[in-house]
């Protein structure tokens, strides 16, 4: 692309940088039915542009039993693994953890939880044990599922969770950040009651839209009140108002919340060409956003997410993982076993739609500002636990 990947000065040249991969765990992925060879896709891309040369390739391992229920419930993952063996949908047991509509039972779904989990916590020890800065599996992302009820929104296991638990060993305040086009309500419910785990969602917020929850008042309970941020976006969201939008925000959480170390989820579902056809983005504006959070030189986990149109995420996903590593990549799409895929430009390049932006800037300030304020109520929190005072003031 014509645009580099990395940003002026801050050494991601020279980022140690930990890739999570194996034929068999891209396999694994692939089986997803909702986005079927997605992952052959994206790590073909990745190989095309040469970018493996570059980082360190780890083999994941499956999570076990005992690594899922750290989070969730033994019950959940009996249950799980029962119904993975033979593919029964018939169990009407499956309906109260969430297994069905979109969360279909398939053969050897266990497996597949396990693996998405456990490439997370491949990637979650490769930063504690300091053999990399920046760890990457763009086949987990999967912050839907819940602790006790239910698998959701193609989540059959919360990697997220579980990748977060793992560094809470080492560092002692985690923050979560979520630029996937949906809530990242399996992670903000999660960590709803600590202060922590700090959670970031920027997402579409409408009637009707999945998971519907994310709304900007909905700040976190008890001793994590105030530690969970919401930001609710409409339609149309281009990548310098995004920008904008992701970088206020994320100066007031990194000054109030002083995190130790980041995980950060990259779903590519709000690309312009996406299926859902809500946000109007490209790779560029979501990169310039990874890197505001690169510059803080923290442990970084990064994950991928949503992602429909599979050209497009794979576009996305390879720029980024060029962003982490400072390279620059040819708008021209290499040869290789997925080539046709990207036609009829054969570009890396995604261009924005004509698709009209929903959101009304005076309330997108009253937005910022709510945030803003309750980031101010963290502050006071952390001095004072014995009493908080909200002191939510408009900032802007």
């Amino acid at each position: 692309m014509s645009r580099r990947g990395d940003s002026d000065g801050d050494g991601s040249g020279k980022r140690k940088v930990a890739y999570v991969y194996s034929r068999e765990y891209i396999e694994t992925c692939d089986s997803l039915s909702k986005v079927p060879n997605r992952a052959s896709m994206v790590h073909s891309l990745i190989e095309a542009y040469g970018l493996l040369e570059h980082v360190s390739t780890v083999k994941p391992q499956p999570a076990s039993i005992e690594d899922m229920a750290k989070f969730h419930t033994d019950s959940y993952l009996e249950h799980l693994h029962k119904i993975s063996q033979d593919g029964d949908n018939d169990d009407p047991q499956s309906v109260d953890y969430g297994l069905g509509y979109d969360c279909p039972v398939v053969e050897g779904i266990y497996d597949y939880a396990a693996a998405v989990g456990g490439a997370t916590l491949t990637a979650a020890q490769c930063l504690l044990d300091q053999k990399c800065e920046v760890a990457i599996n763009w086949g987990g992302g999967k912050g839907h599922a819940f602790k006790t009820c239910r698998a959701s929104g193609f989540c059959y296991v919360n990697d997220a969770v579980l990748g977060i638990l793992k560094l809470r060993e080492r560092y002692e305040r985690v923050l979560y950040v979520d630029v996937d086009l949906h809530h990242g309500d399996g992670v903000e419910d999660a960590f709803s009651f600590t202060s922590k785990v700090m959670t970031v969602s920027l997402h579409k917020f409408s009637p009707g839209f999945f998971p519907g929850t994310g709304d900007v008042c909905d700040t976190g309970l008890g001793k994590g009140r105030w530690y969970a941020v919401n930001v609710p976006l409409e339609d149309g969201i281009k990548d310098d108002r995004y920008f904008q939008i992701f970088t206020s925000v994320m100066q007031e959480v990194r000054a109030q919340f002083n995190p130790e170390a980041v995980v950060m989820q990259l779903g590519a579902d709000t690309m312009a060409g996406d299926p859902m056809c809500s946000f109007n983005m490209t790779p560029v504006g979501v990169g310039q956003c990874l890197q505001h959070v690169l510059e803080w030189q923290l442990p970084t986990l990064l994950l991928g997410g949503g992602g429909y149109n599979l050209a497009n995420t794979a576009r996305c996903w390879t720029y980024l993982t060029a962003a982490v590593l400072g390279k620059t990549l040819s708008s021209e799409i290499p040869d290789h076993e997925f080539f046709t895929e990207y036609g009829p430009d054969y570009s890396l390049e995604i261009s924005p739609s004509c698709r009209p932006d929903r959101n009304d800037a005076k309330h997108l300030d009253r937005v910022i500002g709510t945030i803003k304020g309750e980031c101010v109520c963290v502050c006071v929190w952390r001095v004072n636990r014995c009493v908080c005072v909200c002191v939510c003031v408009w900032l802007t």
